[in-house]
């Protein structure tokens, strides 16, 4: 049976790339060195103290069939979250619980693009730099995907302002990455407001992806919800996150959505015929998790420490911009793809070409110039690694 011929044109994922990449490199190690793999963006912070006991407690609840949509006292728990953190009151219609944001950022495409928009075929906009799910949700509902360019002269995020009335006539979906994966920006409010006011005016839909919004350098990001919210025109967004980054939980595949009540039936009707829903006792050790910020306060404070620690080694590397949030440097080179072989074959050091994390639009890869770090070791490994780095890629070129 052939490959549906849509799915034909997407390139072979990051990681598979990346060992294609090096296969051939014996990784270069001093005495006493470890390699050090920072390219997948896996937390390694300890995980809240209290799963396996809640874990084990519920062990039980696995011979029932759990709630589709999320458990009543789970939903409660996200809805607390939301009023904490956003200072929204989202009722439990509006929540849906998922096996992480992937599924969720895929299947809200299938959920919510229109076959037709305008009497034309719609549009789905993704970031450039993006999370390679966006395209593959594009191209499962054979909507025409628009890659945006969001570069240090951009501010790192998508200016989908920019584009022309006819393109946002056609818009179905606009997917948003903030803090942004890979490049760490951050929209703020003024920028969410803008988007808003664009969604509504063209009439389509912003997916929020926000799986990074508990770690920030300063201040806590805004959410697209919240704007959208207090703007009058929350049914313009639907919002997602999970406990894999917040809580150091990528294992337990357990997030949620938010938006208006209609887009949230849509797709809590698609997964009652084609998702799977949360195992009990997950859900019981994620209630725990969104009722708990302890854990999460000592997660941020390592993480911004390793901000820290990233300034004060790569600080005055030109073209450096320090990450607002999330977990990832993206760092200029002049080649993603050497450089990336030159770490491995010279430090022992794994890391990302940021081509493989974004598409050529025009014959222009906008990730090519730079790599994705993920700062996910403890300050120590990380410290290390990123001086190691340095001594490799930017001590031989003049610096300013």
């Amino acid at each position: 049976m052939a490959f549906p011929e849509r799915f034909m044109n997407l390139p072979d994922y990051a990681f598979p790339r990346l060992r294609a990449l090096l296969a051939d490199i014996t990784p270069g190690l001093a005495p006493g060195q470890t390699p050090m793999i920072l390219t997948i963006g896996e937390p390694r912070h300890p995980m809240p103290g209290f799963v396996a006991e809640i874990m084990a407690a519920s062990i039980g609840q696995l011979a029932k069939y759990p709630p589709n949509e999320g458990a009543p006292e789970l939903l409660s728990a996200i809805g607390g979250w939301l009023g904490r953190r956003y200072d929204l009151d989202v009722t439990p219609d509006r929540l849906m619980v998922l096996n992480g944001t992937r599924e969720g950022l895929f299947n809200a495409a299938l959920a919510l693009c229109p076959e037709v928009k305008n009497g034309q075929r719609p549009a789905i906009l993704i970031p450039n730099p993006f999370y390679q799910v966006y395209a593959v949700a594009a191209a499962a509902v054979q909507a025409e995907a628009v890659f945006v360019a969001a570069t240090p002269d951009t501010g790192n995020l998508p200016d989908y302002a920019s584009l022309e009335p006819a393109l946002l006539d056609r818009v179905a979906l606009a997917y948003l990455c903030s803090p942004a994966n890979p490049q760490g920006a951050v929209a703020d409010r003024t920028y969410l407001e803008t988007l808003v006011t664009l969604a509504e005016r063209h009439d389509f839909l912003i997916l929020a992806d926000e799986c990074y919004s508990e770690i920030w350098r300063d201040t806590p990001p805004p959410g697209a919800l919240q704007v959208a919210t207090a703007m009058g025109l929350a049914d313009r967004v639907v919002m997602f996150n999970s406990l894999s980054k917040r809580s150091n939980l990528p294992g337990l595949r357990s997030g949620f959505a938010a938006g208006g009540a209609a887009q949230i039936a849509r797709m809590r009707q698609l997964r009652n015929y084609a998702g799977a829903p949360l195992p009990l006792p997950v859900q019981r050790v994620s209630e725990a998790a969104w009722g708990d910020e302890a854990h999460v306060a000592v997660s941020l404070a390592l993480y911004q420490d390793k901000y820290r620690i990233a300034d004060r080694v790569l600080g005055d590397i030109s073209g450096y911009l320090p990450s607002e949030g999330g977990f990832f440097l993206w760092l200029p080179v002049a080649d993603g793809e050497a450089a990336a072989r030159k770490l491995w074959a010279e430090a022992g050091i794994q890391v990302l070409p940021g081509a493989y994390l974004s598409r050529a639009v025009d014959g222009m890869n906008p990730g090519a110039g730079f790599i994705r770090v993920a700062l996910v070791a403890d300050a120590a490994q990380t410290e290390a690694a990123l001086t190691r780095l340095r001594a490799v890629l930017y001590d031989d070129r003049a610096e300013g």
